[in-house]
């Protein structure tokens, strides 16, 4: 049964759920095997890392800058691709940013949630706030054009084993991305059981051919020494500058080590990396730079030129089935991201389901599968070949690792005060590489990087209006609330009690909720026991159960409560309730009621929000998944009460 507001755009701002900090929650910790962990990270984490050789070395010397095709290029771009993956990956993210986990989950989000819970600063906190949402919209950007750029260079092989099967890259390339979003909704289990095995075929495969052409020009390993590339920048500083908007196509995928770190756990990456990803890849840069030594006409598609001809087709389904597992990645990435989002109050609510019952990280939302697969197929359409999407790629991965660097700095300094001494020129060190990298990619935005950008842009203008927006009808809604103590005395004699349990939900820990003083206006009458609920996302990964409920009676069968989640944990309200017996007799679904306040939003010009964005709250709200549904509440004990709120 339901109660609403006869007119207007009727919305639902969250009024149920309030965002904290909350000092005890811990992670659940994954009790497989450190084999099989270490196995599956390769699958999960270094699929869009690894399958960066298909288009780095093309991109660096065919691209929209490219190079000239000799000893102090190819030695060059080998040294600074070398020492940005030691720089960049190793020391930034395996050996600094992995160590900032909250409570074993990490990610620009699970970072901004550590950062704003232990650090004292208010204002400081407002201003990573903005930096975390940034590098999240920049994470949705990076979204649409991975998945586009590694199966379109996977399938651009095929024009290596035969010209002329050239026209048939782009149907056979929208096939797949098709596919791949369609499978989304049944989930990644049984999918991802082969990620590992395939990947670590597909690293063994490279660094045998990485090796084969090293062995015919074994002075590509000198190449390892920094010196090649400070003498690159000597001899010629502006095409090393803007090349290097090339070379970190050889990290992109970087932030998925600190991203997936609660899946997989910290130490698995981290060997992976070492001793398997990281070799395996330097030996096909070092591999496909040995080749251009002896063929530079081989620059037109490097990687799979290094296979001999009746290898190359096998290693286009290999080097394609790679670059699936890197797209299914990043898509998965997107869906938690989201979901965290929403957790955090910055997304409405999404209609997320969960498609495996042994792991809660496995999740499909509906809304974010289409949109991307909307987006990549036209980004595909409109930019055609691998070279051209390399132009868009680049400023949303950089912009986020720059960011990235930015809040770890403020973590390593002033909340785990490290010795500046030393870890001010260390940070000072990446924060210019980072630097130089997004300087580099800034100068692609008329070639296509304006895309990201432009992605990010919609996606940061939609997370902050809808935070700022929440914020302001919260604000309006504690304006008029009335005392608890003041209402219980008044209203608890008075009012005529009927059998059974109501539970009203609120966003505010204090007062009345709407939805209890609109209920007894109008039907006169309250609930033997009433339970005024609030449901708080910590900023942990995980509430543990025992920390999951605080009961505080009120008088007169009243009682406050306070359920707690983490903002990776699924909510449950019904399942939670079920459980408590702090409150009376034990709590029967078929006897309760669930009342919730659902406001009708109208725009005004009171000081707080632009119109154009108080209209795009109202929108987002309008199409935001149904209270019933994201709390799990059964849809035929809920009554829904209306009411209009101005921001």
């Amino acid at each position: 049964m339901s109660v609403a507001a006869a007119r207007g755009p009727t919305v639902d701002a969250h009024p149920e759920v309030a965002l904290a900090g909350a000092p005890n929650a811990t992670a659940d910790h994954n009790k497989d095997s450190f084999a099989k962990l270490a196995v599956g990270a390769v699958g999960v984490v270094f699929g869009d890392i690894g399958t960066s050789p298909l288009y780095a070395m093309k991109e660096v010397f065919v691209g929209h800058h490219p190079l000239a095709v000799d000893r102090l290029h190819v030695f060059g771009v080998v040294s600074l691709i070398f020492w940005t993956m030691i720089m960049v990956v190793t020391v930034k993210y395996v050996f600094i940013v992995m160590r900032a986990d909250n409570r074993g989950e990490g990610g620009s989000m699970s970072l901004l949630a550590l950062i704003s819970r232990l650090s004292p600063g208010a204002g400081r906190s407002r201003y990573l706030v903005m930096l975390g949402v940034l590098a999240t919209a920049l994470f949705f950007g990076d979204a649409i054009i991975t998945p586009a750029i590694s199966v379109l260079s996977a399938v651009e092989g095929l024009t290596v084993v035969q010209s002329g099967l050239g026209r048939f890259v782009l149907p056979i390339a929208i096939v797949i991305l098709i596919g791949l979003f369609v499978i989304q909704s049944r989930g990644t289990a049984k999918v991802g059981a082969l990620f590992g095995p395939i990947m670590l075929f597909y690293f063994a495969v490279i660094a045998v051919l990485g090796t084969i052409e090293i062995a015919g020009h074994p002075r590509i390993v000198a190449a390892l020494s920094p010196h090649w590339a400070v003498l690159f920048f000597v001899a010629d500083p502006v095409l090393a500058f803007l090349a290097l908007g090339s070379v970190v196509l050889a990290v992109t995928g970087a932030e998925a080590l600190y991203a997936d770190m609660g899946h997989f756990g910290r130490k698995p990456i981290a060997i992976s990396w070492l001793y398997l990803v990281l070799p395996a890849l330097m030996l096909s840069y070092l591999g496909q730079g040995a080749m251009l030594l002896g063929d530079p006409a081989k620059a037109q598609n490097p990687f799979f030129l290094m296979a001999p001809d009746w290898a190359r087709l096998p290693l286009v389904v290999l080097a394609t089935a790679a670059t699936v597992i890197a797209s299914q990645a990043v898509i998965s990435g997107a869906f938690s991201v989201a979901q965290q989002s929403v957790q955090l109050g910055f997304l409405p609510r999404l209609k997320i389901i969960h498609t495996s019952a042994r792991s809660a990280g496995q999740i499909y939302i509906p809304s974010i599968n289409w949109t991307l697969l909307i987006l990549v197929i036209l980004l595909v359409l409109g930019f055609r070949t691998s070279n051209n999407l390399a132009a868009a790629y680049g400023i949303a991965v950089t912009g986020t690792m720059l960011i990235t660097t930015m809040m770890i700095a403020v973590l390593v300094l002033t909340i785990w005060k490290w010795s500046r001494w030393w870890a001010g020129p260390l940070l000072a060190v990446l924060l210019i590489i980072d630097g130089a990298y997004f300087a580099s990619n800034l100068t692609k935005i008329p070639d296509g990087g304006w895309f990201p950008l432009l992605v990010g842009g919609v996606a940061f203008t939609l997370l902050t209006t809808w935070a700022r927006g929440r914020q302001l009808m919260m604000l309006r809604l504690r304006e008029s609330a009335m005392p608890i103590e003041v209402f219980i005395k008044s209203a608890a004699t008075a009012a005529t009690r009927v059998q059974g349990t109501a539970v009203f939900m609120t966003s505010s820990p204090e007062g009345v909720p709407h939805a209890l003083l609109h209920n007894l206006k109008h039907n006169k009458v309250l609930h033997d026991r009433v339970l005024i609920l609030t449901v708080v996302i910590d900023e942990v990964p995980f509430v543990d159960d025992e920390d999951r409920m605080e009961v505080r009676p009120l008088g007169s069968n009243f009682y406050r409560m306070i359920m707690r989640y983490g903002f990776m944990q699924e909510i449950n309200i019904p399942a939670t309730l079920k459980l408590i017996e702090a409150c009376g007799p034990k709590i029967k679904m078929m006897d309760t009621s669930f009342f919730l306040a659902r406001q009708t939003l109208l725009a005004s010009d009171r000081p707080g929000m632009a119109i154009w964005r108080e209209k795009i709250f109202a929108w987002m709200l309008s199409n935001s998944e149904s209270a019933m549904e994201f709390f799990k509440l059964p849809t035929n004990r809920v009554v829904e009460l209306g009411s209009q709120v101005e921001i």
